[in-house]
């Protein structure tokens, strides 16, 4: 498993799909800290392969130093990546963590958070525990928290699902971006609910077997074709 996340990061050197897909993740995360109240600012990261997201944000932005990161990686290789790059940039409020984000628990005292990163998780879980996730985020998100996520639009395309999921759960959208020339797509909403009780036992989602995941459909995917808009509320 290892071998293959780490050959898969690899991809961002060449590949117009992750390459796009992350300079509009970095976008978001850059307004989620420029929105931010004064003060500390929490933020969690699952499956944060080498966290070259939100440290490629991080690097400049100036709130940097007001960030308190849990960043939760189950490949050894990727987490001491991700611990030497920042490292490099000298910030003490970034946590990673070798542990599995499938599960609530690896968040218990880095939760509620004012920004909740979900990139490259809703493309390798069934469709069923992505609304599962959308549901708990209640969970781990604070008042006016922003969570971030990405899905592919390979078909059946799940998007407007996850969007309306979000909505059910009172997140409002705040963007929705397709990627030119790819089947990537970048949504980022903020909870405008009242935040639920934290639940450390509750089971998020499960990885799926590599060529049962639905980021498999991605090989015969069409990345022209037609986006679905936004559901009305």
């Amino acid at each position: 498993m290892s071998g293959e996340w780490v050959e898969w990061h690899r991809g961002y050197e060449g590949s117009t799909n992750q390459a796009g897909r992350l300079a509009v993740v970095q976008a978001r995360l850059r307004e989620a800290l420029d929105r931010a109240s004064p003060g500390p600012i929490r933020v969690v990261s699952l499956c944060a392969g080498d966290a070259r997201d939100l440290r490629g944000v991080l690097q400049d932005h100036p709130r940097r130093r007001d960030v308190r990161a849990r960043l939760l990686e189950l490949d050894p290789d990727l987490a001491a990546s991700a611990r030497k790059g920042f490292s490099r940039l000298g910030l003490e409020g970034i946590q990673v963590v070798q542990d599995d984000a499938s599960v609530a628990r690896s968040l218990a005292g880095a939760v509620p958070s004012d920004i909740v990163l979900l990139a490259g998780v809703f493309g390798n879980i069934r469709d069923a525990d992505v609304g599962n996730t959308v549901h708990h985020l209640p969970e781990l998100c604070a008042a006016g928290g922003t969570v971030i996520w990405t899905r592919g639009r390979w078909a059946p395309d799940l998007t407007p699902d996850i969007r309306r999921w979000f909505r059910e759960a009172e997140f409002e959208e705040l963007s929705f971006d397709t990627i030119p020339g790819t089947t990537a797509s970048v949504g980022a909403n903020r909870f405008v609910g009242a935040p639920r009780r934290f639940e450390p036992g509750i089971r998020l989602f499960t990885f799926l077997p590599k060529d049962e995941r639905p980021s498999a459909r991605g090989r015969d995917a069409d990345p022209t074709a037609p986006v679905e808009p936004s559901p009305e509320p």
